[in-house]
């Protein structure tokens, strides 16, 4: 397959994620007084019903509360979402065959340190994002300690191990050698802009996992990094 068309599919996808986000807002279904689990399996249902989507690549991830501090390799207890609260929640659904990979933050309520988090997740992404078009040999490492810079100069912590990684065709191959170089992570030293080992192009996803400095709450944000189309940044209520 060649390139074009493996890019104009991942876009697909994000597009069709988009559109699941859109209803979930939409429909309001992140509300106080349902558990984490129960909307994830309603989003679950809605994924099925309106896009025809039956696999998730990652398992789905609802966070609320303090809850919101725990990265996707965390099993924290399932919490009821409650008035006022901060909600997160990371898709990886798979169209035809093409993963995608999205995250979005859900503020209830009108606490102001809560929206601020909100409304700084996809500005810092953005600068991430702007980061990496500057630099045509970044690595991994470096882009994972700059999004970490700008998250403390915002004045939150950076709650992630890594701030992205591979996507692509499901599933996606890791590239050969350290794992480390499939992340954007510390220790990821090759270049971002590479080819795997059947000679296509690597695209990435960027993910911002913001944390408030007393570790009360925290916030996401995900999406495509290095394919040009239409930014959804504006989906975050």
């Amino acid at each position: 397959m060649d390139e074009r068309t493996r890019a104009t599919r991942l876009l697909e996808a994000q597009d069709k994620a988009a559109e699941l986000f859109d209803a979930i807002s939409a429909r309001r279904m992140v509300r106080a007084g349902i558990t984490e689990r129960e909307l994830s399996d309603e989003i679950r249902d809605l994924a099925a019903e309106l896009l025809g989507v039956t696999r998730h690549w990652h398992k789905r991830i609802v966070r609320a509360g303090e809850n919101t501090l725990e990265t996707a390799r965390g099993n924290p207890p399932n919490l009821t979402i409650a008035d006022d609260d901060i909600v997160f929640v990371d898709l990886g659904p798979i169209f035809e065959e093409w993963e995608a990979d999205f995250g979005r933050t859900f503020v209830l309520g009108d606490d102001p340190r809560k929206l601020a988090l909100r409304d700084d997740l996809p500005r810092i992404w953005n600068a991430g994002r702007d980061f990496f078009d500057r630099h045509p040999e970044i690595t991994g490492a470096d882009l994972f300690d700059h999004v970490v810079e700008l998250s403390e100069a915002a004045g939150w912590h950076f709650g992630g191990v890594i701030a992205g990684h591979l996507v692509g065709q499901f599933p996606h191959e890791n590239i050969p050698g350290d794992k480390i170089e499939s992340y954007v992570a510390p220790g990821s030293t090759h270049p971002m802009r590479r080819k795997d080992r059947s000679g296509n192009q690597c695209h990435w996803i960027l993910e911002v996992h913001l944390v408030e400095p007393d570790r009360r709450y925290g916030g996401f944000h995900e999406e495509l990094l290095d394919l040009p189309g239409p930014n959804a940044q504006t989906l975050s209520r």
